[in-house]
């Protein structure tokens, strides 16, 4: 691999790493739209979660912010991957679908014939919903069903959202607006004017070194996961822009990063005494396939209670999940709570005083404590 590996890596400095490369220590990433855009994707299934994990690395930053960013499209929120919901950037959307729909829709069509979704069924369900959104309009999801069913396309037992999903992955719909705590859906082509194209060689090494650069250490599976591409073409756009990168093993496994991030390592890791509250589906422990470099196994069904693929917010100290933590979701000097793994010794009293921060950050995130 390229570059040698440095001596005296440990889990807890491969996480730092991986803090910093996302922009969870240090001077953080600028504005909402760069952090964004920096990330390439952030899970966003849970968008209340989704708007703290960008602000987290936005310092300074309110909910507010987030929302309007969304507003103005500055950034969007759409099935670019795995079949769920991202935040990423208005230009990548239309190339990054390009890449990843196909395989979507094709490892679908079992729950589709379940549903009794045909090629047919979608094409009405598009003339319905451009009908009432062409122009300028938007819609909630419930308006939205409403012009399925009166098109003859029934929506119970989750098939008006594959409806939706379905033409969101197609590039014909997109989520706008907020509307409160709903996002209201939009004409994609009106919404986003101007979307990049690329051909699926250049997209998946784009992909792939964006990837790298904001979430390494990271290994090829992680991000042939991570995408939904397929880990013979992940390899080979890795051979053209591992120039580009910086290679690390550890513990026998073979991790990618950018230069900067690598320079870390000479230069002083950041974050050893950090303690950050992370949201739910946060990248930084959502973002690969192998958590077990950040989450000692013996805790990871504490973050996913019997698998069920609801992640827990999580408290990360000097880049290791030590615990999860619960807050309000909104609400005057409502308490955020530390639920430490060590349940007899809990916080340490220095981590203690730092978690107290980050969930004073928290309220002030949310509008809800003094600036």
């Amino acid at each position: 691999m390229a570059g040698a590996a440095r001596p005296r890596l440990s889990r807890g400095i491969m996480g730092r790493l991986r803090l910093a490369s996302q922009g969870l220590v240090g001077p953080g990433l600028g504005t909402v739209p760069d952090a964004v855009r920096w990330m390439t994707a952030m899970q966003a299934q849970d968008l209340q979660a989704a708007l703290w994990a960008v602000g987290q690395r936005v310092p300074g930053s309110g909910i507010e912010d987030v929302r309007s960013a969304l507003d103005r499209a500055e950034i969007v929120r759409s099935w670019p991957m795995r079949g769920t919901l991202h935040l990423l950037a208005p230009e990548d959307l239309r190339w990054m679908l390009a890449l990843t729909s196909g395989r979507m829709i094709r490892g679908m069509a079992g729950r589709h014939r379940e549903l009794g979704i045909t090629s047919g069924d979608v094409q009405a369900a598009r003339g319905a919903a451009l009908r009432l959104v062409s122009g300028g309009g938007a819609a909630t999801r419930e308006e939205l069903f409403q012009a399925f069913q009166a098109a003859g396309q029934p929506t119970a037992g989750q098939r008006g959202i594959h409806l939706l999903s379905m033409l969101c992955q197609r590039g014909w719909l997109v989520q706008g607006p907020l509307r409160g705590r709903q996002q209201l859906v939009v004409a994609f082509g009106e919404w986003i004017p101007e979307s990049r194209e690329l051909d699926r060689e250049e997209g998946i090494a784009e992909l792939l070194l964006r990837y790298l650069r904001s979430h390494g250490p990271a290994t090829e599976r992680d991000f042939a996961w991570w995408s939904g591409i397929p880990l013979t073409e992940v390899r080979t756009a890795l051979a053209g822009v591992r120039h580009e990168l910086v290679g690390l093993e550890f513990e026998g496994t073979g991790y990618w990063l950018s230069p900067a991030t690598a320079a870390l390592l000479d230069h002083g890791v950041p974050g050893a005494r950090s303690v950050l509250a992370l949201p739910g589906f946060d990248e930084f422990l959502l973002g690969y396939t192998d958590r077990s470099l950040v989450l000692p196994a013996r805790h990871a069904d504490k973050i996913v209670p019997g698998g069920n693929g609801m992640f827990r917010k999580t408290i990360v100290a000097g880049g290791e999940v030590v615990g999860t933590w619960a807050g309000p979701g909104t609400g005057r000097g409502a308490d955020v709570v530390p639920e430490p793994f060590d349940g007899v010794n809990g916080l340490r009293p220095a981590a203690q005083k730092s978690f107290g921060l980050q969930a004073a950050k928290y309220r002030r995130f949310l509008g809800s404590g003094k600036p």
